[in-house]
């Protein structure tokens, strides 16, 4: 009935020439354990969001969906702060969230993967293990600045991580990260490398993960998808303007995409 009022109360307003006053959109919904992402509106960019999984702490790590699903269009999975003192590189999947809509390829951006390492400042998840060190792929035991966790996927961020890119397998998966500045080309499609490099504006290197890359999300990607992972590096303080305008569209040129 209540309903039925406000309709019909509308309804004279309009009859009048007056005015309707139009309810504001519902706020967003904030993760009660303090996520970087989900006190977020989602933007004209964003067709749908999810939340992939939870990290230690019980922050919600989400993945929003942009673009254009369908036939032929390529489906792109972005990822940054996997390493959570590692912060800037998520203002460019912020910026492609929070525009216009995203044309040409279907998307998904993971802006925040390490929510309690953002939330300190670490690289390390709450359970002090690297990330990208924790994938089964060439798993192998290591403590320190790289603790690869107590055994392979042992983290629920990397479960979380797996899953998703299970469900959606996508033809690319970009991971950025800092501060090595350069797009790794030794990679499973040199080709492909190449072109993120050029079109991006970064020099070719090869990372050797400070003496042999073992249980990497892009090696553990690499060997299980038809896709194509790639690992690309900013420097220590790239200047947020740049990310979030000529950066953001670059990313998306690389795919043949744009607003």
């Amino acid at each position: 009935m209540r309903g039925v009022r406000v309709r019909l109360a509308a309804a004279t307003l309009l009859g009048a020439g007056l005015a309707v006053p139009v309810a504001a959109p519902p706020p967003a919904v904030a993760d009660p354990a303090g996520s970087a992402d989900t006190a977020v509106a989602p933007g004209r960019a964003v067709i749908g969001t999810e939340v992939i999984g939870r990290s230690v702490r019980g922050r919600a790590i989400p993945a929003f969906h942009l673009g254009q699903p369908g036939p032929g269009v390529p489906t792109v999975v972005l990822v940054s702060t996997m390493h959570g003192d590692e912060r800037r590189t998520r203002h460019i999947l912020t910026s492609l969230r929070d525009g216009a809509p995203v044309r040409g390829v279907d998307l998904w951006v993971v802006p925040t993967y390490n929510p309690d390492g953002f939330a300190r400042a670490t690289r390390h998840n709450a359970r002090g293990v690297d990330l990208n060190r924790n994938y089964p792929t060439r798993w192998r035991r290591a403590e320190g600045r790289y603790d690869s966790g107590r055994a392979p996927a042992s983290e629920p961020e990397t479960r979380a991580m797996m899953r998703f890119l299970r469900r959606v397998d996508p033809d690319y998966v970009l991971s950025f990260h800092q501060p090595l500045h350069g797009v790794d080309t030794l990679a499973k499609r040199p080709a492909f490398a190449q072109r993120v490099a050029r079109t991006l504006r970064l020099p070719r290197k090869t990372f050797s993960c400070n003496g042999g890359c073992r249980g990497t999300m892009t090696m553990w990607f690499n060997a299980t998808f038809r896709g194509v992972a790639l690992t690309v590096e900013y420097g220590a303080r790239p200047a947020l303007r740049e990310l979030r305008g000529p950066v953001a569209r670059r990313v998306l040129r690389v795919f043949g995409a744009g607003r």
